[in-house]
């Protein structure tokens, strides 16, 4: 079907020339807000009436004569109406429909993906300071990243996935600081314990692997620790590997793997700041005022000129952004996504104006960014708000051995990003309709026990016979798989890898929907097949899409 709409397209265009040369950009196909008016919906004669001056009304009865006697509109469209001021509804016939079945096929794992167009993206995200455990928070940027990194693969991006983090600063100080005290015998409630320290009980898991000179491994790092209580830095750089390594954990529970893990202390030592902050001074883009520089950001559109460095000497935080961003540009990442939490938003309109005034050559909304919401956790109708280990919040193993992997990627995908969110453990762990996760794994096992039962050689299917897909049910569910690729197209475009949960949802049901009207298993061999390509057709989608999303598709529940 997706062939039929190409040559379809083509047609079209071709007419719109006839009419009104240049306007072949016109030729689009819409989706009809009402199915029963048609397949697809054509506007073309409404915006071509003004220039042609004529009615467009008149206008779309001519342009449906000519159509109609098209070769192409002849063989796969059955019906052409007119609706309201010119509206061009267009009917295909069911074998057009049918081709569908055949494309999904024939292309397998690859429908709906794009070849390889040579561009390059970077996703940067989780990008977690290693403080502490990875809270939900961290699992629906993990989540979203992952999906936003799968859609632009589909869309023939070559994509690098990234994390960045603060390894030195006031937190990773608190941090050692906190583990030394625990080291030391020292608890939360003691009158030797400072407010601003950690007081989860990782703490004292790490200071007891200290005192016990154990070695830590990370993907990034590893280190053996000395075991000396007065040892600051060898207690800092043993914690900062320890949680690395629990980090790891998260993210291998989670199945989310990253190319690099990129440093901000690197930076520094390799001059990459004090680079950033002298091509800002030679552009003439800051300032000296109270002791401390100044960009001049509001030449960038900020609301205010910010600070870069302070009287103490110290740099503000976005100083080491841009020039973090800098390095993303020259390592040949034309586009760069960062997903992070709604609280950085404030700091995207300083690090564009410092890429702007740094003069290397970066485009104006280098980078993107997809900024999202914390999560709320509920169970047993209550808001779970903290952990035992973490001390104060719900990490994001918690929530997978709670649930599951699927569950978790497959509900934190399920909203806007920038929409609230509340997760549910019970609904998640429910096997019933209710639970959005579970009704599309269903619906992907319910085809697979029924091409076991039938037990055939699956690669035969591809040669069935479907002018026997008739029915309203199988037609609805052929349009539907129709929709995947310009929906991945889109999800990937807008950054929103909910618009894939929506889609499975809506999959999910029209195949349930179908299941319940037409018996598959039947004697006669030639329908038996066609139902069989068809379903196959529809789990190959859902396989598909839940890739996507990183989820699972189950051939048993």
């Amino acid at each position: 079907m997706l062939l039929v709409k190409q040559e379809l397209l083509g047609s079209l265009a071709a007419e719109l020339e006839k009419l009104f040369p240049g306007s072949g950009d016109k030729a689009v196909f819409e989706s009809p807000k009402v199915a029963a008016h048609g397949d697809f919906a054509c506007t073309a004669a409404m915006q071509l009436a003004k220039p042609l001056k004529q009615n467009p009304r008149q206008l779309a009865e001519s342009l449906r004569s000519a159509l109609l006697a098209v070769p192409s509109f002849a063989r796969w469209v059955e019906a052409i109406d007119i609706a309201g001021p010119g509206f061009l509804n267009i009917k295909l016939k069911p074998e057009a429909k049918q081709q569908i079945v055949k494309e999904v096929l024939a292309a397998g794992a690859a429908f709906g993906r794009q070849p390889a167009a040579g561009k390059r993206v970077m996703v940067e995200f989780v990008s977690a300071n290693p403080t502490g455990p990875l809270h939900v928070g961290h699992g629906r940027q993990a989540a979203l990243g992952d999906a936003i990194c799968n859609l632009y693969a589909t869309q023939g991006w070559d994509v690098y996935r990234e994390f960045y983090y603060n390894d030195a600063g006031v937190q990773i100080a608190t941090l050692a600081t906190s583990t030394q005290l625990r080291a030391k015998g020292f608890k939360p409630g003691d009158p030797e314990w400072p407010e601003a320290a950690y007081n989860g009980e990782y703490i004292a898991e790490i200071a007891q692997d200290f005192l016990a000179k154990k070695t830590v491994k990370a993907d990034d790092r590893e280190f053996t620790a000395s075991g000396d209580v007065n040892d600051l830095d060898s207690i800092r750089q043993f914690a900062v590997a320890y949680l690395r390594h629990e980090q790891d954990l998260d993210l291998k529970a989670f199945e989310v793997q990253f190319d690099h893990y990129y440093l901000e202390s690197s930076l520094y030592t390799s001059g990459k700041v004090a680079e950033t902050v002298q091509r800002l001074q030679q552009a003439g883009k800051t300032y000296e005022q109270d002791g401390a520089l100044w960009l001049k950001s509001t030449d960038y559109g900020d609301d205010k000129d910010r600070v870069m460095r302070k009287s103490d000497g110290s740099y503000t935080y976005f100083v080491p952004d841009v020039a973090y961003h800098i390095s993303k540009w020259e390592r040949g990442f034309a586009k760069a996504v960062n997903i992070q939490g709604t609280d950085h938003h404030g700091t995207i309109a300083r690090v564009r104006a410092g890429l702007q005034a740094a003069d290397v050559g970066i485009p104006l909304g280098y980078p993107d960014y997809v900024l999202h919401t914390m999560v709320r956790v509920v169970r047993g109708g209550e808001e779970v708000k903290i952990s035992k280990r973490a001390g104060s919040y719900v990490t994001l193993r918690d929530l997978i051995e709670w649930t599951s992997k699927d569950a978790v990627r497959f509900f934190l995908l399920s909203r806007k990003p920038d929409t609230e969110y509340t997760f549910d453990v019970d609904l998640a762990v429910a096997q019933n309709n209710d639970n959005p996760v579970y009704y599309v794994q269903y619906a992907h096992a319910r085809i697979s026990s029924v091409l076991a039962a039938w037990g055939g050689d699956a690669a035969t299917l591809n040669d069935a016979d479907l002018s026997a897909l008739g029915s309203p049910q199988a037609l609805s569910l052929m349009l539907q798989l129709a929709k995947y690729p310009q929906m991945l197209q889109g999800a990937a475009t807008d950054f929103a890898p909910h618009d894939v949960t929506f889609y499975l949802r809506e999959l999910a049901a029209t195949y349930h929907s179908y299941y319940d009207a037409e018996r598959i298993l039947v004697d006669d061999e030639a329908l038996r097949n066609a139902r069989l390509a068809l379903v196959a057709a529809t789990a190959q989608v859902l396989h598909n899409g839940l890739a996507v999303l990183g989820v699972s598709a189950p051939r048993k529940m």
